[in-house]
């Protein structure tokens, strides 16, 4: 309450500055100096700063959610806590079901651009079942999506999140659908592939770049032009132009006036000079003795003429280039006129994937203050699970502890009776 008040009289003192400055009356505003204006710049962008989605999976989500019925063998998600956790009432939504396809959206509140605004997507993953083979990525989808219908090849705007199968995948996607084209992230981002909870964050801006957060802290990011290809080449090769057939690109030949050695030639195997023939052996049945070979000690391998600098170099060619006449500017790549729904399009092997403290919002504050909550979550998931692997490792020892025991106890009845059987009997005596 206290922040939201406090943003409210930010807004209402913006507003105010405003119209003093439409008013005649107040011609001092005119020399207001740029510190004031950045000052006001700042209020107005938490006037603007806006939730877009939220969700929490508490009581009703499967009213705010749709399955999708693109397939009929789709797998089902659940709400459920996971086994370490942080409050016995917080619960995520897990996929329940292996080996199984899971397509499942939301619809925001209302469609939205990112036209000037930052958008921020952010959300909890917890591989509970120590994933083998499976997706734990959103994708967000424009108004065109049919949630009924919502599969693979259903188009979106963006796709963010881990993606694992086997030691040989282990990556961050971000991906972007740009004029009918997925593109992917030229660099390789590492997602996390323990069982912990983990809290992932795309940050897309109006200045075209892009930033990757796992658990609140910046692991890639970077130009989207230099690392996605939006854009064609401004150039290409120019088509009417080759490589002269005389054109010399070789740096170093070999000395036309270098000769080979006349004492270089030896063989590569020579007879062992400290062998000799077995005393039995015998010509006639074993055949003649050859003495068995051992490496040269003389031999210098294949003789190749030394090499010097091409006098006739002439450098590498390089193609002439020429402008692409299919090279279409964009200055704005990274924004998109219609945000409507995310929604979980996922294939895994092994079920037991938990999301939770799905967000996506413009403003990045916002987001830093869910990480705030999301690292004490952490925490006390990473104490209960502490816990419990103390008390089982301590249960474990007392059962090793008393099946060792028994043992003892048994082999001490075993010693006894055999005594008892070895003792002389008193008709025997």
């Amino acid at each position: 309450a206290h922040t939201h008040t406090h943003t409210l009289y930010t807004c209402q003192l913006a507003a105010f500055v405003i119209s003093c400055a439409a008013c005649p009356h107040h011609t001092y505003l005119a020399v207001v100096t740029m510190k004031f204006l950045v000052v006001l710049a700042a209020a107005l962008a938490v006037c603007s700063a806006e939730t877009l989605f939220s969700e929490d999976f508490s009581a009703g989500w499967e009213d705010r959610w749709v399955q999708s019925e693109h397939k009929s063998d789709l797998g089902k998600f659940e709400a459920t806590v996971a086994k370490y956790h942080d409050d016995p009432e917080n619960k995520g939504l897990k996929t329940s079901e292996d080996a199984k396809f899971y397509a499942l959206s939301a619809k925001f509140p209302k469609s939205f651009s990112n036209a000037d605004k930052k958008t921020v997507v952010q959300f909890v993953v917890k591989h509970e079942q120590n994933i083998d083979c499976g997706g734990g990525y959103v994708k967000v989808f424009p108004s065109s999506l049919d949630q009924k219908d919502m599969h693979g090849d259903s188009p979106y705007n963006l796709m963010f999140g881990p993606d694992i199968c086997g030691p040989g995948t282990r990556k961050v996607h971000v991906i972007f659908g740009y004029n009918g084209k997925n593109l992917l992230t030229k660099k390789t981002i590492p997602c996390k592939a323990d069982e912990d909870s983990h809290l992932y964050t795309l940050i897309l801006s109006p200045d075209n770049t892009y930033e990757v957060r796992i658990d609140g802290e910046k692991v890639e990011g970077g130009s989207l032009y230099d690392d996605f290809d939006f854009l064609l080449p401004k150039t290409i090769n120019d088509p009417e132009q080759s490589k002269p057939a005389d054109w010399v690109d070789e740096k170093t030949i070999a000395d036309p006036e270098d000769t080979k050695p006349e004492d270089w030639d030896k063989p590569e195997t020579i007879a062992d000079p400290e062998a000799s023939k077995p005393e039995d052996w015998d010509d006639e049945m074993d055949g003649e003795w050859e003495p068995p070979t051992i490496p040269n000690p003389e031999y210098k391998g294949e003789w190749k003429p030394k090499t010097i600098d091409n006098p006739a170099y002439k450098g590498e060619w390089e193609h002439p280039q020429i402008p692409n006449p299919d090279f279409v500017d964009d200055a704005a790549v990274y924004k998109y006129d219609d945000f409507s729904y995310i929604g979980f399009d996922l294939w895994q092997v092994k079920a037991g994937t938990i999301f939770d403290d799905v967000l996506i919002t413009d403003d990045v504050a916002e987001a830093e203050k869910a990480v705030e909550a999301f690292k004490a979550r952490a925490e006390a998931e990473a104490a209960q699970k502490t816990k419990a692997q103390e008390e089982e490792a301590a249960k474990k020892a007392a059962e090793e502890e008393a099946a060792k025991a028994a043992t003892e106890n048994t082999e001490d009845e075993e010693d006894v009776e055999a005594e008892e059987e070895d003792a002389p009997k008193k008709d025997e005596l």
